[in-house]
């Protein structure tokens, strides 16, 4: 049975507006699940800088009882409770580095790799092929 006329126009009007409900459905889903997974990203980047935080703070409370265990004051009274009988460097005992404390122990201690004057390493090397019996 072939459909004419209004019949076919009125079929054709309902597939298409059936698949146009479900096209704008799926596209309505498809922004509700990007919505979420956009919340759920947002929601661990504030967990993340949350736990950065604290553990910034954490730090900065370490860094302050470390330097209050260093304090003269603090070592002194240590020295005494222990019975150490340690006593305070004097001034003349003291240097003092103006340049980078990392920079000068790196010189120091690789300073026979940039020194060509030894006389070690002007040696001649040779090499001994050994028989293998």
């Amino acid at each position: 049975m072939k459909s004419t006329g209004n019949q076919a126009f009125v079929n054709q009007l309902l597939v298409f507006t059936l698949v146009m409900i479900c096209l704008s459905g799926s596209v309505g889903l498809g922004t509700v699940w990007l919505r979420h997974q956009i919340s759920i990203s947002a929601n661990d980047a504030k967990r993340i800088d949350a736990e950065i935080t604290r553990l910034e703070r954490r730090i900065a409370e370490t860094h302050a009882l470390i330097a209050g265990e260093q304090s003269p004051e603090k070592l002194d009274r240590k020295n005494l409770a222990m019975a150490l009988q340690l006593v305070r460097p004097q001034e003349q005992q003291l240097v003092r580095v103006s340049e980078s404390p990392e920079e000068r122990l790196l010189a120091r201690r690789n300073i026979e790799i940039f020194t060509t004057s030894i006389g070690a390493r002007d040696a001649a090397v040779s090499f001994r092929v050994a028989d293998r019996r």
